[in-house]
C-alpha cells in the first residue's frame, strides 16, 4: 500500500486536464483540438531516429534501410498527420508501431496504420484491455473495446519483450511491471542511444499512475531505476509526453518520486 503526500496530490492536480485525456483509451479525445489545425514537429534525435510531437503520446521514429520502427500513434484523428510526417523523413514503409500502454492517445492510430501494412506490437496486457474496455481511473468513465483491427497482433508476456529489427536498425522492447499500467513497454534504440519511456516518464511533473489498471507508483520508481542504469549522459528520452529529456532530468524525476510518495 501506499500513499501521496499532499505536495504531489497538488502536482498532480495542476497537470489534470492532459492526464485526463490521457486516460481516454477511446481513438479520439472526447473533447480536444481542431485536428486540422495540428501540426506535427519533429526533433532528430541523430543517426535517423526522430521524435515527433502532435497531440497525445510523444512518437519516436526509427528509419532503416527498408522500414521504420514506430513508437505510439497519438489519437486516430492523428494519423494522416503523422503519416506525413514520416513520409517527409523517410519513404520507408512503417514495419513496426510499437504501443508503450493501452492509453488511447498512444493507441489511437493502430487500426489506420495496420491497414497500411504496420504491425502493431505491445505487452499482453495492452491488447487484454483494449479488447475488454476499461474505466479511467481520473474520470471514472466507462471506455468501450477496441475493434479487433485495432489491437495489437505481436504481443510479448515477459520482462524482456522482442527485438524488432529492420534493415540497419533494431529496437529492444522491456517490460517495467506495475508502471504507469499493468502493459507498459520501454524502448531502447541502441545504435542512437536513444530511450522511449511512454508514461512511466513525465519529466518535471508527478505521473498520472493508472491504479485501476495496474498502475504502481512503487513500479514507476523501479522503472527509473531501470532507465538510470541504462542510460549514460548523452542518453535522449523520449517520455510519454513533454519535451525531450536527459539522465539528469530523469534522476530528478526520480528524486521527486521519493520525495513525495510514502511507500
Amino acid at each position: 500500500m501506499h500513499k501521496i503526500t499532499h505536495a504531489a496530490l497538488a502536482a498532480a492536480a495542476i497537470c489534470w486536464t492532459g492526464p485526463a485525456l490521457a486516460q481516454q483509451q477511446a481513438t479520439s479525445p472526447p473533447v480536444g483540438p481542431d485536428f486540422s489545425k495540428v501540426e506535427v514537429k519533429t526533433f532528430d534525435l541523430g543517426n535517423r531516429t526522430w521524435m515527433l510531437e502532435g497531440v497525445g503520446g510523444n512518437v519516436t521514429v526509427a528509419i532503416g534501410d527498408d522500414g521504420i520502427i514506430m513508437v505510439d500513434g497519438q489519437f486516430a484523428p492523428m494519423h494522416d498527420k503523422l503519416k506525413a510526417a514520416v513520409a517527409a523523413l523517410s519513404p520507408q514503409p512503417i514495419k513496426f508501431l510499437i504501443n508503450t500502454h493501452h492509453h488511447g492517445d498512444h493507441t489511437g492510430g493502430n487500426e489506420a496504420f495496420a491497414k497500411d501494412g504496420a504491425t502493431t506490437v505491445s505487452h499482453v496486457n495492452v491488447r487484454n484491455r483494449l479488447a475488454a474496455g476499461t474505466t479511467s481511473n481520473i474520470t471514472m468513465a466507462k471506455v468501450p473495446p477496441v475493434a479487433e483491427n485495432g489491437l495489437p497482433v505481436k504481443t510479448y508476456n515477459d520482462a524482456t519483450g522482442p527485438l524488432l529489427e529492420v534493415k540497419g536498425r533494431s529496437a529492444q522492447l522491456k517490460h517495467p511491471a506495475n508502471a504507469h499500467t499493468d502493459g507498459d513497454t520501454f524502448v531502447y534504440f541502441a545504435d542512437a542511444n536513444v530511450l522511449s519511456t511512454g508514461d512511466t516518464v513525465t519529466i518535471g511533473r508527478y505521473p498520472n499512475i493508472d491504479y485501476l489498471n495496474g498502475g504502481n507508483i512503487k513500479g514507476v520508481i523501479a522503472a527509473a531505476d531501470n532507465y538510470l542504469a541504462l542510460a549514460n549522459d548523452n542518453t535522449k528520452i523520449v517520455p510519454g509526453h513533454g519535451p525531450l529529456g536527459s539522465k539528469a532530468q530523469l534522476a530528478e524525476y526520480r528524486a521527486m518520486l521519493v520525495a513525495n510518495t510514502i511507500v
